[in-house]
Parts: structure tokens; sequence; C-alpha cells
């Protein structure tokens, strides 16, 4: 090859080199396609605009995120390098290895006292009580409620309320006045129902519905150190949460045995019922004239309290990781570094995303920005989660399997559906070597 075309190829070289490098600081994050991804494209432009790394926020549909996350896990790919993965992941996602530990990471940025301390526990840790963290809370999110407020201050229903129940008629404080207003507000004659709640088996709609009435009720799930379910899963404050539960099916709208966010939000837009559960994420379509005709009649509040006073909500949201085969882990490190600082948190809020950030939820700013930014406040202060174990989809598929029947279907007593299911997470447990 004589010099000249040694120095032509030379500088092709060259040119690919730069341009490989060129391309390996540009950062993928894979999330669901939903209106926080959107915000978050937002605010990672700004990122860019900052130090020259474009960040492309991937996204698929909810059917198929998980499956299209781990499928890239277990190939051992590197198309991902950060994703906003779901907290029952944890577990199989750090026991495969397929999350960076960042438990450094969260000792040299002392994550664990500038973000609200349950989306710590929930979002980050696995071990629970381990100290060992696989992501940064990012989206924070929780079930709440929606009310049509023009219903409730009706002098004439505040009126027969008060004679028959024998307290004013507000936004309910307890699971007890929860049960009280379905009651009174359900009125098929007139085409008008009581609550909407999650009922949808398929995944963890079911299941997240029913968390918040067992953690509000003083309940649990189990020992997430000693994996015991036995007499805590079938306790008898969550046979009284889940009968509870099954009442308030009783004053859903018609046809309400398979539903989940998009019915529920569409329970309160298209006047069929005077409350509806849902995550707060799903809230912003409630305060839009366009996508809700009763948006300014649309109030908000938090999971109520239960019989003995706990406060609890069932948590959805996620948290942020790296993928352990990015070819950017560094630059992940770094996107990281600059995503947790408070003004950038108090960026995420406002552009529409759920902080995390403990000092961005309590500010008055945050708390009065919109109409359910106080309940959602409130409720990331006491959130509680389900399973991250590796074989969480089992121990869910097994709670839809025991709990739909008797919720919808009017099969057996709480009683008995706790034990069943109590029978089958003891088995799942031991088959995995856990008790």
């Amino acid at each position: 090859m004589n010099a000249k075309i040694k120095g032509v190829a030379a500088g092709v070289a060259l040119t690919a080199m730069s341009a490989s490098a060129a391309m390996a600081e540009d950062l993928v994050i894979f999330w669901a396609e939903w209106d926080p991804a959107n915000f978050l494209q937002e605010l990672v432009n700004e990122y860019e605009a900052e130090t020259g790394i474009s960040v492309t926020v991937e996204t698929t549909p909810w059917s198929d995120f998980q499956t299209k996350a781990f499928t890239e896990f277990n190939a051992r790919g590197s198309a991902y390098d950060m994703i906003v993965g779901d907290s029952q992941w944890l577990g199989a996602a750090s026991e495969g290895g397929h999350y960076v530990d960042l438990t450094d990471f969260f000792a040299e940025h002392n994550v664990g006292e500038i973000m609200a301390p349950a989306t710590v526990k929930y979002y980050a840790e696995y071990p629970g009580n381990s100290g060992k963290f696989w992501a940064i809370p990012a989206e924070g999110d929780a079930v709440g409620w929606s009310y049509r407020k023009d219903w409730f201050e009706d002098p004439d229903e505040m009126a027969a309320f008060k004679d028959k129940y024998g307290y004013d008629l507000a936004a309910p404080t307890t699971w007890a006045e929860l049960r009280d207003i379905a009651e009174f507000f359900h009125r098929p004659d007139e085409d008008r129902y009581g609550v909407a709640i999650y009922t949808d088996n398929s995944y963890d709609a079911l299941v997240m519905g029913v968390e918040n009435a067992i953690f509000s009720y003083g309940g649990e799930l189990g020992d997430f150190e000693t994996y015991q379910v036995d007499g805590i899963l079938n306790s008898a404050e969550n046979v009284a949460a889940l009968e509870a539960y099954k009442e308030l099916y009783s004053f859903t709208p018609p046809g309400w045995a398979k539903t989940f966010f998009v019915e529920n939000n569409q329970a309160i837009t298209e006047g069929l019922a005077a409350m509806s559960m849902n995550y707060f994420a799903f809230f912003p379509a409630l305060l839009n004239p366009a996508t809700n005709p009763h948006a300014e009649n649309t109030g908000f509040f938090a999971n109520p309290a239960g019989p003995t006073g706990a406060q609890h909500a069932a948590l959805g949201g996620q948290g942020i990781s790296i993928v352990s085969y990015s070819d950017n882990i560094d630059e992940s490190y770094k996107f990281l570094e600059w995503f947790i600082q408070e003004d950038v948190q108090k960026r995420w809020a406002e552009l529409g995303g759920y902080t995390a950030h403990a000092a961005t939820l309590e500010s008055e700013e945050f708390r009065n920005a919109t109409p359910y930014n106080e309940a959602f406040y409130q409720t990331m202060f006491k959130v509680k989660d389900f399973w991250a174990v590796p074989e969480f989809a089992e121990l869910l598929t097994a709670a839809n399997q025991r709990l739909y029947p008797f919720i919808v279907g009017d099969e057996g007593t709480a009683q008995e559906t706790l034990d069943a299911l109590a029978a089958d997470w003891n088995e799942t447990f031991q088959r995995y070597g856990r008790q």
C-alpha cells in the first residue's frame, strides 16, 4: 500500500473511530409509552443543551414493556443504557446481573436523604433493608382518588347525606366514610354509581386496588426479610380489608369486572361515578376540559385511613437504573448526577413528571401547583409495595387467581381466599429456597 493510500485509510479509520466515540456519547433510556416518558424527553433535551450529550427516551406500549426489556437483558444486549423499570423488577434485574449496583453512588451523593424515604425503600433497595441500591427514584406514583366536587357540594345531597349518616358529606378521610359515600351515590336507576375501583386481573391492577385497602387496614403482605406469610397475609386485618374492597365492588357501575386506569378515568369523564381510584399519573387528563367535560368539578384525595388510623397507599411509579450491558456506563452515571440535582427535580415536576425528591415534594410551590399535588405529596411518604423478588410474577398470578373469584365472582369467604393465597405463596417461596 503506498503512502497516499495509507494516509487515506488512516483518515477513514480515524473518522470511523471519531464517529464511534461520538455515538458512544448518545444515551438511550427505555421506558413505557405514556405521558411521563414524553415529559422525560423534554427534560433530557435540556441535558443535551447543557452538555452536548444527546439522550433519547425510547418507548414501547405497557403491554410489552416488561417482555421487551427482559428479552434484551437476557440477550445481554446494549440497546439501552438506562431503563425506568417497575419496582417489582428489582429482584429479577439485580439477581440476574442486569442492573449496575448503585450503592456507592447512593452514598457519594446522599441519595437516600434527598429522595422521599418510601421511594428509596421500594424503587431502589433490594433485598429489603439490605443497604444495596439498584435504581434512583425517578417517576413517583401511587394510587389515589378523584371525585365529583359538584355532587359532593350540592346542598340537597349534603342535607340528605347528613340526615342518613349523621356527619357532613366531604372527601372521605377514612375507609368507613368512603364506603358510606359509595353507597349513598349508588343509584342505578339514575345511571349514577358510587365508586370505580380496579378489577382487572391480567397484571397488577386488582392487586394494587386490594393493597390500598390492606395497607390502610394495618395489614401487610408478609415479612419481606423472612418470607413468612402465614398469620400475616391471612390476618384479621387483611380479611376485613378484603371484605371492604369487595363491598366497594357492589357500588361500581355495571360491567366493572375487568377495569383499570382507562375505565376508571372514564368513570369520571363520562359522569358515571362519584369517586374513582387511579394512579396519580393519570390525573392530569381529568383537569383538561378537552378530555374531561367535568374538569372544573373534579377534586382529588389521598387513599383514606383504615379503622386503626393507619394510612398508606399502593405504590406505582419507577426508578431509573443503569443497564449493566451498556457501552456508556460512565456517561450514564454523569446523567444520574445531573438528574438528582434539586433544580432538575423541580424542573421535572414542572414538566409533569412526578418527582420523588423530598424537598421538592414538601415545597409549597409543588403542593399548590395542581389540585392533586397535595394528595400526591401526602401519599408519597406513606406508600408500600408488592414483593420485589425475582419470582414476583408467580406471586402476582396466584394473587389474581385467588382474589378475583372472591371479589368479582362472590366465591368463598375472605378468610378462605387469603388462607389459600398464603398456601400458594408458601409453596412458591419454598420452591425458591426462601423459607
